[in-house]
């Protein structure tokens, strides 16, 4: 049996691209959630800081996460994202998850 497998990003706007990247992101949240092995996919702002975003993503196994990283909306993130943002992506498997 295959384990779900969570990703989270933290992803801070480079100088004068905090707009630039809420608009990537957001873009990303309907396909994303729209593939076949997502499970969660959810975008949100830090209250004392509005430049840095984290994602918060859940797959059904590695499988999905590979299928996501092939799709047209992620490779178009990827193709800017290193331009808009520093960012740290942690890929977690389950320990003790409800």
């Amino acid at each position: 049996m295959s384990n779900p497998v969570k990703i989270m990003a933290i992803l801070t706007a480079r100088p004068g691209q905090a707009e630039v990247l809420h608009a990537l992101l957001s873009g990303m949240t309907g396909p994303s959630r729209a593939e076949p092995g997502n499970l969660r996919y959810d975008l949100w702002q830090d209250r004392t800081d509005p430049t840095r975003f984290a994602l918060d993503e859940l797959y059904i196994d590695s499988d999905a996460v590979a299928a996501h990283r092939q799709t047209p909306h992620f490779q178009a993130y990827l193709s800017r994202i290193n331009d808009l943002a520093e960012r740290t992506a942690f890929v977690l498997d389950p320990v003790q998850v409800a």
